[in-house]
Parts: C-alpha cells; structure tokens; sequence
C-alpha cells in the first residue's frame, strides 16, 4: 500500500488539479551555470534558424523545403523530387540518431536543442519575466483584479507576443517559399499578395496560440518524443535524475536546521525547500523519479545546487546520472545497444555518403511517346518517337545539350532543333526520334543506352526501350 501511495503521482500530471482543470505553472526563473550554458546553446541556435534561409552558397539558399514546388535545398545542396530517395535516407539517418542519443542521454535534445523549449524557455518566458516579474509576482498578477497595472502588463505582454510570433511566421515562410521571395513579397506589399498574408496570419496565430496559452503541454501531451523516450530510456541512460540515496538515506528528507546533525539524525541532504519544483517548467517534482513530462531542462539541477551551497551541503544532488549510477555508483557504459545503433548510424551515413556522390548534377528520362509503334525507313532504318525530360539540378545554365546513342549505332535527332540548353534549377523537355539500322537490332524490344552531352563532355547517361519488329533479330 504505501509503494502504491509513492507512485500516486503517476496517475496524473503535474499540470492538471484534482477537479481536472489547467494548474497553470509559473517556473521560477532559472540562475546558475547550466542555465548560462543554454542560453548560449539556445541563441546560437536562434541565430542559425533566423539567419539559415538568408544564407546562399552558390546561388542556392542553405535551408529550403519549398513542398508546394518540390523543391529542397540541404546546407545549399539542391534536391528535386527524382532525389526523394536522398531525402528519406536522411529522415532516417535523423531518427537514429535521435534514438541512438536518447538511449544514451535520455531527453536531453528537449531541453537544449528543440525550438519549442527554445522559444518558450529563452524568447517567450524571459520576456514575461521581464514584464511580470518572477514566480511570487506572476502569481499575485493574476490574481489581483483588473485594474491598469494588469491590463497594461498584459496589452503589453501579449503584443510582444503576437509580434515575435508574426515574426516567426515570417521566418518559417522563408524557409518554404524561399528567403527572396518572403523579400519580393514584402517590397511588393501586403495587398498583392492577400492569400500569403492570410497563411501568415494563420500560422502567427498558431504560434501565439502555442507559445502563449498551451506551453508546457506540448511537451507534455502533443509531442510523441516524450512518449517515445519510456520505450529507449533504461537504468543505464544519462538523465536529470535526483540521488535518493543521499537525499532521502535511513530518516529520509527534512526541513534544514542550522544547529541539527543531519548525519546523526540520518536525515537525507534533501532540506525539502521544494526550488527544483518551483523552477521547472512542466510543474512536475523530479524527486519522484524519471517521468514522462520531464524535458531535461536543467533548471532542477541549478536550483538544487544553489541551495546545497547555502546550507553548506555538497553539490549534485540533482544532477545528469543513470539510474544504475545512482543506485550501485557504475559509470557510463558503451553497451552492447549503443553499439547496435551506432553500427546501424554509420552504415546509413556511409550509404548516403555514396548516393551523394553518385548522385549526377543532371536528371534525364526518354520515355517512348505513348501510343506509338515503330516506323520503317530508307535502307532498313527503324524510328521510333520518344518525348525527354532533363531536368537541371545546379544554378549555372547547361548549354550546347545534345544526346548521342552509346550501345548502339546510330542517330538521335531532336524535333525542331539540334541542340538545346538547360536553365539553372529548371527544366528542358521536347521530343527526339531514335534511328537504327535493322541489322543492329536483336529483338523486338531492345535495351539502348544514351549519352546526355554538354559540347564534347557526357554529363549523364539514362536507359529507353527501342521497339522493333519481330522478324528481324
């Protein structure tokens, strides 16, 4: 019975009241060395993700995943639909290493790296801070009644809001129609572009809606990483865990006492001052053991650490540990399932790394014209009709294009023209007609391979089907 009245607190989360409403959370605001050492981490990746769409190399912008045109560029390397394949080797290159990090420090990635715990922790939340004060002061604002110190702080505060959040809007719309075109856009003014502006205000309102009202629950209840992380973690995975062993020992935690001997009592070094409650952000007590709603913060270990040095107690009673480390004091192992994942990791890479370097700066498909059988020439020449597509994948102009046959003796002519260019990041597509003499011809159906060439040098070769008729072989 008393084990099940330890684990009560499983049964419910830490941002729900006992008659099932919202328990707002108001954090305390974090100080200490990790807190510092995010902030850093936190606006270098700011930085990265404002700045990225404005960056080009090579003509072609660092990030873009323009969905609608179906057209990516990958740190200023351009993908087109025909390399598909590329992008889902990088999906899953990304999930094992999420998995394989998670196994190895838990839900680290939530508390440093992910935007939402960016924005909320390191953009929204400190400029409530600065509005409406720490934890005791938010807490008495909003329970006084409306009068003009509220209503100023919280036109103020939600204005700050909804702009950071259009400005944001703006920021993810350069990552999905191009940085130069979010520019064009704004030089050419809200009302040519309605429909754009009423995307923007959609996704504005999205943000807000987040970063504003839902917050933590993200974290808590829509991310399926949270979720995902009970299934990778184990008792050797690094976490934000508390040592109950020295917080709690023979007589358990107290309240600390100035003149009391915490170790003849056998009391825990935990002084149950409830700050690594008060300072997390998802309301829950890691006190309790590793949960679900716990993102890895931080904020707990500095808060604990803070107190331990004033009450003159060692550090670290909150801190990154394994379970297996707190409870029989092991140290970090490369386990046999680190070694899987990483075996995995670096098979994956090394298969992307060889279709990236195979991968040809020109895509060409000849396709037979539908409908169309074959045609007999003078001195036993057979045609057939076929439509091309090359598709151009850099950002410099392909001139002087022409297709030349390699395993077979004979001629390619292009209707209307003789040689044709490629735009940069563009397409050319028309229609050819394949000539061979009958004698060269094996089958019915036979296999020919093509030469794309830009002047005298091949630039890639693609395969087509050459119908002939039967009796010749």
């Amino acid at each position: 019975m008393a084990s099940q009245d330890q684990e009560h607190f499983r049964d419910s989360i830490g941002t729900i009241n006992d008659a099932g409403k919202r328990a707002w959370v108001y954090p305390k605001k974090p100080v200490g060395k990790l807190y510092e050492y995010r902030k850093l981490v936190s606006y270098a990746l700011l930085l990265f993700l404002f700045g990225a769409p404005f960056v080009h190399i090579n003509g072609n912008q660092f990030l873009m995943f323009n969905v609608l045109e179906r057209r990516f560029n990958i740190f200023g390397f351009p993908f087109w639909p025909q390399d598909f394949h590329l992008f889902v080797m990088m999906m899953i290159i990304g999930v094992v290493f999420v998995v394989l990090f998670t196994v190895a420090f838990g839900r680290i990635f939530c508390g440093w790296i992910c935007p939402q715990t960016i924005f909320m922790e390191m953009v929204f939340r400190r400029i409530e801070y600065w509005i409406d004060g720490d934890r005791g002061k938010q807490i008495s604002l909003n329970t006084m009644p409306w009068n003009a110190e509220k209503i100023r702080k919280r036109v103020l505060k939600w204005s700050v809001f909804f702009v950071i959040s259009f400005l944001i809007a703006n920021v993810f719309l350069a990552y999905l129609i191009g940085s130069e075109r979010l520019l064009q856009y704004i030089i050419d003014g809200p009302a040519n572009h309605v429909s754009t502006l009423i995307s923007l205000l959609i996704f504005t309102g999205v943000f807000y809606f987040v970063f504003a009202w839902f917050r933590e629950q993200v974290c808590i209840i829509v991310c399926p990483y949270g979720r995902l992380q009970g299934v990778l973690l184990d008792t050797k995975s690094i976490v934000v865990a508390y040592d109950y062993k020295r917080g709690e020992k023979e007589a358990g935690r107290a309240k600390f006492k100035k003149t009391e001997d915490r170790e003849a009592t056998g009391k825990g070094d935990c002084i149950d001052c409830f700050q690594c409650v008060n300072v997390c952000p998802t309301g829950i007590d890691i006190r309790n053991g590793t949960q679900l709603e716990c993102v890895n913060c931080t904020a707990c270990i500095d808060a604990c650490n803070q107190m331990m040095e004033a009450v003159n107690l060692p550090r670290d009673l909150i801190r990154y540990a394994s379970e297996e480390n707190i409870e029989k004091k092991t140290k970090f192992q490369f386990t046999p399932r680190l070694k899987g994942y990483t075996a995995v990791l670096i098979i994956l890479i090394g298969v992307l790394s060889g279709m990236l370097f195979l991968r040809n700066d020109v895509e060409a498909n000849v396709l037979r014209l539908p409908g169309q059988l074959y045609e007999h020439k003078a001195e036993d020449i057979i045609s057939n009709v076929y439509t091309f597509k090359l598709i151009n994948k850099t950002t410099r102009t392909i001139e002087d294009v022409h297709f030349e046959l390699i395993s077979h003796s004979g001629s390619i002519k292009l209707v209307s023209q003789e040689r044709l260019e490629v735009p940069a990041q563009g397409l050319a597509e028309g229609t050819l007609f394949i000539e061979v003499k009958s004698a060269d011809l094996e089958g019915e159906k036979e296999k020919l391979k093509i030469g794309v060439y830009s002047g005298e040098r091949l630039i890639e070769t693609t395969g087509t089907i050459f119908l002939g008729p039967r009796s010749y072989k």
